[in-house]
């Protein structure tokens, strides 16, 4: 027995979430001089993914790698960010930064859906 294919799905709802973080980033640049405001950011697309119940599945041991295998990665904590001399809380390089990571969180998105859109439609075409 076949399951579905939720990559379609999947991509909707990132960009979905894409499209929240951008018009998050765009209202923090936004009120940037505005006295008081503090930058907004949303959750992590991770913690989106693990509320909707889709699970990553793998047919074979070797399709995923172990959680231990992963490489390390440094986090910056928000405080090694410059602030504008305002009253304000945000920091339009770190806000830059995040509008840049979106841009390309969606180029990716875009590549992959079409990606596999021709591969979908080239199966069809064979038969298979």
């Amino acid at each position: 027995m076949t399951t579905g294919v939720y990559l379609f799905e999947l991509a909707s709802q990132h960009a979905r979430y894409l499209a929240v973080r951008q018009a998050t980033i765009a209202g923090n640049v936004a009120n940037a001089n505005t006295a008081g405001f503090k930058a907004r950011d949303v959750v992590p697309f991770a913690q989106v993914l693990a509320r909707t119940g889709l699970d990553m599945a793998s047919t074979a041991t070797a399709h995923l790698e172990p959680q231990g295998s992963r490489i390390p990665i440094r986090t910056q904590s928000a405080g090694d960010w410059d602030v504008l001399e305002s009253s304000s809380g945000v920091s339009l390089e770190q806000e830059m930064l995040k509008g840049g990571e979106v841009a390309r969180q969606s180029n990716l998105d875009n590549a992959v859906v079409k990606s596999f859109h021709r591969m979908l439609m080239s199966a069809v075409r064979s038969g298979s």
